[in-house]
């Protein structure tokens, strides 16, 4: 078409045709303009779909490490188990569950795994992702969406910009704005028509001295939230996409119904929100940015924005939230759905209690993983787990931590069979020195046992897994201490899991009674190589 006009235009000069004769092929240019702008969006939405999907069976062939957000900036060195238990970093825990989109989504999953929830909030996100595993549409739906909603948009940063004070006074103000803006634009036609340069000359001057005067109210308004149209029409698609869906699980129609909040849907006030910054960019390109600023366009645009965030945007906090806690479910069905023999643990309030049959940990290959039945409540308490290196303590440790901490997020456990109580998490398999910080591993393991035993005094009650404790002294040393901190946590009432190579702590059972039990994983040579089944015995 850009070439048939190119034809006509020149036919038009050297044949004195009509120059209306070019109104059908720019109109049709303009037109396929649009059509191929159509067209292109939905090429790269084919695109990401397929790449959804690829990453899908990537997860379900057990190739997805190294491919995803490892989430290290949730790593948190000082976390009572994060580090201990693989939840955050490459090939991670984090990383296997998450494909979100939004920063929200992404925050609002890590929080969950960082801080185990009570029964009723598991209860109610386990109904949830069982809901979201079959609305397979939807969960592309909002991966999709959320894509393009992208990590731009900060919650925390919408949320302090939305809770800022007024920056721009109305009033007076708002009226000597217009009346600028109107004589600048008279004074402008004046000059087009002959009225002379005058009186444009004075409007700009004016017009010059109001920007230096409202420059920063103008920047606190817009700075946080210009160049951000398109993410906040994703924003609005996504929510829209939700407002449209009806649950069937409780917590699900909750957050939808948030959603309305402040009367109009949530959808439509982001999407207005979207128009007026689209609006505030426009001013800034080529063609009309000395127009604009003629007519105090971005002045305008500011005062639009505050009335925006003055009204609607104490309830932004809240949709980012709702919206957030919907993706973060929409990933744990989507776990659900892709690890079908995985089960969701059935939760009891009679606490301590953790009961596991089949029990293996999700981050190793499902064809060579070993289960284990692990059963700890009143009776025992404690397991005192002894064995050689690479024989199975230490992953033992970490399949009970992982499938409890799952298991309280409201997520599907690799286990035939879990119950499980609340529970908190203290963990030391992860004990490192820190030559920035001073701190030997023996001084930093010391610190660690004492926020466990600490914690153990709190509820819920405390699961514990504790790897080769006091590995730093000797064997008598570590003999007495071991004995007394394994005996405070039990008595303050803390299930857990003790490995050791020394067998002298063993005998710590004698202490505890019927409260603790000595099991052990076994080594064998074949052929001159040491064998493991990773199998725990008595």
């Amino acid at each position: 078409m850009f070439v048939v006009g190119g034809g006509l235009a020149w036919a038009c000069w050297r044949f004195a045709w009509s120059y209306w004769l070019l109104a059908a092929p720019a109109a049709l240019f303009l037109a396929l303009i649009i059509v191929h702008a159509a067209a292109r969006r939905a090429r790269d939405r084919a695109r990401r779909a397929v790449d959804y999907y690829a990453r899908g069976l990537a997860r379900i062939d057990e190739k997805w490490r190294g491919h995803g957000d490892p989430g290290d900036r949730f790593a948190d060195p000082h976390h009572l188990y994060a580090a201990d238990l693989d939840l955050f970093g490459a090939g991670s825990v984090y990383e296997l569950l998450c494909h979100a989109g939004t920063v929200a989504g992404r925050e609002t999953l890590a929080a969950w795994l960082k801080a185990p929830a009570d029964v009723a909030a598991v209860r109610g996100r386990q109904a949830a992702a069982r809901d979201l595993a079959e609305r397979l549409d939807l969960r592309e739906d909002l991966a999709l969406r959320a894509d393009d909603v992208g990590t731009e948009l900060q919650p925390e940063r919408l949320r302090a910009w939305v809770a800022a004070p007024a920056a721009l006074r109305r009033g007076w103000r708002r009226a000597l704005a217009l009346a600028t803006s109107t004589l600048s634009g008279a004074a402008l036609i004046g000059w087009a028509v002959g009225l002379g340069p005058r009186p444009l000359v004075v409007m700009i001057v004016v017009v010059l001295v109001v920007n230096r005067l409202t420059k920063t109210a103008v920047a606190k308004v817009v700075g946080p939230i210009e160049a951000r149209a398109r993410n906040l029409d994703a924003l609005a698609h996504v929510l829209a996409r939700v407002e449209r869906e009806r649950f069937t699980a409780p917590r699900l129609e909750e957050q939808r119904a948030a959603l309305g909040a402040g009367g109009r849907p949530a959808s439509a006030q982001i999407e207005r929100l979207g128009r007026l910054v689209a609006l505030l960019d426009s001013g800034r390109n080529q063609l009309v940015a000395i127009f604009a600023g003629l007519v105090l366009w971005d002045l305008h645009c500011a005062y639009a924005l505050e009335a925006w965030r003055l009204g609607a945007g104490a309830h932004i906090g809240r949709w980012l939230e709702g919206l957030g806690e919907i993706e973060a479910l929409a990933l744990l069905g989507a776990y659900a759905y892709e690890h079908p023999d995985d089960q969701f643990p059935e939760l009891t309030e009679v606490a301590p209690r953790f009961a596991a049959e089949g029990l293996g940990h999700p981050l190793l290959p499902a064809a060579t993983c070993v289960r284990n039945d692990v059963a700890l409540d009143a009776q025992p308490r404690v397991l005192i787990v002894s064995g050689s290196n690479m024989s199975g303590k230490s992953t033992l440790l970490r399949s009970v931590g992982v499938a409890t901490v799952l298991g309280l997020t409201g997520a599907p456990v690799r286990a035939r069979r879990l119950t499980l109580s609340p529970l908190g998490v203290g963990a030391t398999l992860r004990i490192q020195d820190s030559l920035g910080e001073g701190v030997s591993r023996f001084y930093a393991e010391i610190v660690r046992l004492r926020e466990i035993v600490e914690r153990a005094k709190g509820a819920p009650p405390l699961l514990f897994l504790i790897d080769e404790m006091l590995g730093g002294t000797n064997s008598h040393d570590r003999r007495i201490g071991a004995e007394a901190v394994i005996v405070s946590l039990a008595e303050r009432g803390a299930i857990g899991l003790v490995t050791t190579h020394d067998l002298a702590l063993a005998d710590i059972t004698a202490s505890l009674g019927a409260r603790a039990a000595n099991v052990h994983f076994e080594d064998q040579l074949d052929g001159g190589r040491i064998a493991f089944d990773y199998t725990m015995r008595p």
